[in-house]
Formats: C-alpha cells, structure tokens, sequence
C-alpha cells in the first residue's frame, strides 16, 4: 500500500483524526504537525486489550517491536525493585499518552511492564511499520524519531534529579544513623 492509499484509508475517520490530535498533544509527541501525525496514525494498527492484560512485560527481550499510543482506557506501569518482591507502581497514564516507544527505537528488552487498568483502546506502531515509514516519508519519519528521543531525554533527566534526591536522602538518613546517642 502507498502513503496516499495510506492516507485516503484513515481520511475522514474520526478515530483516525483523534489519534492524530493526541499524537501531537502535551502528554505525546509536541514536536510533530498534524499533518505529520496523521501520516504516522497511516501506519498504525488499531488494538484493543482488556482489562488485566499486560500489554509489556519488565525484562521481555521478545516482544519489543512496537509502542502502543492510548486512545481510551488507563495502563499501569509497574517496576520489580530488587529489594521487594511486589512490583511498585510507577505511574498510570491514559488517553494521548505512548508506551513502549524505546523498545520500538532500540529493540532491547522492556524497563518496565504496562498492565491494562481498565479496558483499552490504542493505536500500535510495529517497527516494521516505521521502517515502512521511513521508506515513504523519511522526514516525517525522522521528526517522529527525534520526538521520542526528546521526550525519553526529559525522562532520563527527571530520573537523573529523583535519584540525585534519593541519594541525598540516603545520605541524610545514614548520617542520622551514625550519629552517636546522647543519653
């Protein structure tokens, strides 16, 4: 199938269109136009998982070909600590927001699993389909990965500053620990 059979295909789909509007939202990827999005949504695969099912698994070396963008429904995300056995909720996101986009970049194994809250409506893009992309229309493709590389660069620095202030309170904590006893 060409771009413009692409294109015609999502064309007045309201789905579509929405898909592309969060794409581009505050939670997703800012950087691209609309235009450029409702390219990108061309190539995605609409995909419905139910409640309870997890979408990625922490440690999966098998499935990392794809990121999903959330078009309705909450995903959790979790991660194993070493020093628990229960896996510590790291956030939930909902609609306009993607996962799993570094393992579509890098194909390495998943940093975190994303369980379905609630039942979820999403729109998948394989790397199979962004090679595709790459093929048909290199520029957009290439804002699209600039826009993950963006938004998983602020990530990284905010992790950066959370573990700079758990380190500080580690410190704190030991050296409150250290000190001698007065009685």
């Amino acid at each position: 199938m060409t771009q413009a059979e692409r294109l015609r295909s999502v064309a007045g789909s309201s789905s579509a269109e929405r898909a592309a509007e969060m794409l581009i939202g505050p939670a997703a990827l800012m950087q691209l136009s609309l235009d450029e999005a409702r390219i990108i949504v061309s190539h995605m695969q609409p995909h419905r998982i139910a409640r309870g099912t997890t979408v990625i698994r922490e440690g999966d070396v098998d499935k990392t070909d794809f990121m999903l963008l959330i078009l309705d429904g909450e995903v959790t995300i979790e991660t194993i600590v070493v020093s628990r056995s229960e896996p510590i909720t790291l956030t939930v996101l909902g609609p306009g927001r993607l996962i799993g986009e570094m393992g579509l970049l890098d194909g390495e194994a998943r940093s975190a699993s994303c369980t379905a809250s609630t039942d979820v409506r999403g729109a998948i893009l394989t790397r199979e389909a962004l090679g595709r992309l790459l093929d048909d229309d290199p520029r957009t493709a290439a804002k699209l990965m600039m826009a993950i590389a963006q938004r998983t660069a602020v990530r990284l620095r905010e992790c950066t500053d959370k573990l700079k202030m758990y380190t500080q309170l580690t410190q704190a904590m030991q050296q409150e620990i250290n000190r001698p006893t007065v009685l």
